[in-house]
């Protein structure tokens, strides 16, 4: 059984910044892709960040030069780092697990940005 905790998220005004955190346990294949998902609010869920566990990362678009994704693979912990944030950044964080076992997600965080 594999679980996903994630913590971090919150209420921040357009420009602050905050970091999520995503503590992934249970039996986990030490060759997997880690990442971060959001939904804002009636819209559908979105990639924002992803990196395997050899370190090569894809961002959404939307994110690209404001988000920075990093892990630590002995804590199978992965971590986003937001700066410049936005109100259209409101929105449902959830952390993914891709592994050979098959693919996880975290409860998921709320984060809010007002202008």
């Amino acid at each position: 059984q594999v679980q996903l905790v994630e913590s971090g998220g919150g209420l921040v005004q357009a420009g602050g910044s905050l970091t999520l955190s995503c503590v992934a346990s249970g039996r986990i294949s030490s060759f997997n892709s880690m990442g971060w998902y959001r939904q804002p609010p009636g819209k559908q869920r979105e990639l924002v960040a992803r990196m395997s566990s050899g370190g090569t990362t894809n961002y959404g678009d939307s994110v690209k030069d404001r988000f920075t994704i990093s892990r630590d693979n002995a804590k199978n912990t992965v971590y986003l780092r937001m700066n410049s944030l936005k109100p259209e950044d409101t929105a449902v964080y959830y952390c993914n697990l891709v592994t050979i076992g098959g693919g996880y997600w975290g409860q998921g965080t709320q984060v809010t940005v007002s202008s």
